[in-house]
This record gives C-alpha cells, structure tokens and sequence, in this order.
C-alpha cells in the first residue's frame, strides 16, 4: 500500500499505509468528527485492543468493545455506536472477503463493483462509498474501469474530501472547501 498521510499522525499514517481494515475502519470512523482523528481512530484501537485482526475484532465481547472505544479520549465522539459498526465491518470482513479486508477492492474488477461492495458496508452511505472509491483510486492507483463514473466530482482533481489529503497543506484546503461548499448551501 501507498504512504498516507490522511490522520497527520506518523503512527496512525503508517498503519493506514500498511493494513486494509485500518484504511476501512478510519473511513468509517470519518463521520461527525474530525478527519484526521478519525483516520487516527485505528491506531487506537491497536493500542488498545492490541490487534486489528477483523476476526478478533468481530469475536470481542460487544461490551467490552464498546467500552473501550468510548474510553477517553474515544476512538470517535460517537465512540459506542461506532464500536458496533467496527464490529460490523469486521464480520462482513471475515464472512464475506475471507478476513481480507484488501479483497474488497483488489478483486473488483469494474468501478461499478468495486462502488457496491464498499456501499454494502456498515456506515457507508451513497457519498461516503464515492469518497472512499476516489481514495482507493487516487492514492492507492486501484482504478477498475469506470470508477471516474461511480466517483463523480469526488474522481476529479481538486480537494474536495480525504481522498485528495496527502500532508497537512492538502488537509487544510479541503477544509476550505468543504466550509464553503456548506456556506453555498445554507444560501
């Protein structure tokens, strides 16, 4: 995988470099909260679970999870609920992919696929599916063809959301735009 640099943070950015499920989980994670503490939100759960194996994680007791990402500072400020989504994503991780995560994308062979099996994930909304497909297209060169359609303006070049941050100058220029983007709407 490609160096990130999504979470600012050298320990979670090569975690999210080096292993799917933490890429997939910080993407879940992107919701009502911070980007880049949301992307730093795996490393967390590392440190404290001690493993992002999607099995271990899908086989926690679903208290005892939740309990540790809500414990402060928290994996996310929604950190409970989100603790059942993790666990989610981790079931679907080993019941559908086999455990790996990284065979979502890298055996989708359209963009059309690849879109629909990130759309079926836990939290993955129409937009956040795009985002996540324009990611996996611009920084880790998985371009099955026809994901410039699936993506729409989120494919262009620009930065317009996480999948165009590359380094801190990237992350504060999607802020601004996204800051304008809700300014126009409000109008």
């Amino acid at each position: 995988m490609a160096r990130l640099q999504i979470a600012q943070d050298p320990v979670a950015d090569e975690l999210l470099s080096t292993d799917a499920f933490a890429l997939v989980t910080g993407m879940l994670l992107d919701q009502q909260f911070p980007m880049e503490r949301a992307f730093a939100g795996p490393a967390k759960i590392v440190e404290r679970f001690g493993s992002l194996d999607p099995e271990a994680i899908a086989a926690a007791d679903p208290e005892a999870f939740a309990d540790m990402c809500a414990t402060p500072p928290a994996v996310h400020r929604y950190g409970r609920s989100m603790a059942g989504r993790i666990q989610e994503l981790a079931k679907i991780v080993v019941d559908e992919y086999d455990g790996d995560t990284e065979s979502i994308w890298t055996t989708a062979t359209t963009g059309k696929e690849l879109f629909s099996r990130i759309r079926a994930l836990p939290g993955f909304g129409e937009q956040k599916a795009k985002i996540f497909t324009a990611l996996l297209a611009k920084q880790l060169d998985v371009k099955p063809s026809g994901w410039t359609t699936v993506t729409g303006d989120y494919g262009r070049k620009g930065f317009r959301s996480v999948a165009d941050v590359v380094d801190g100058d990237s992350l504060i220029k999607v802020r601004e735009f996204k800051k304008a983007a809700k300014a126009a709407a409000k109008k």
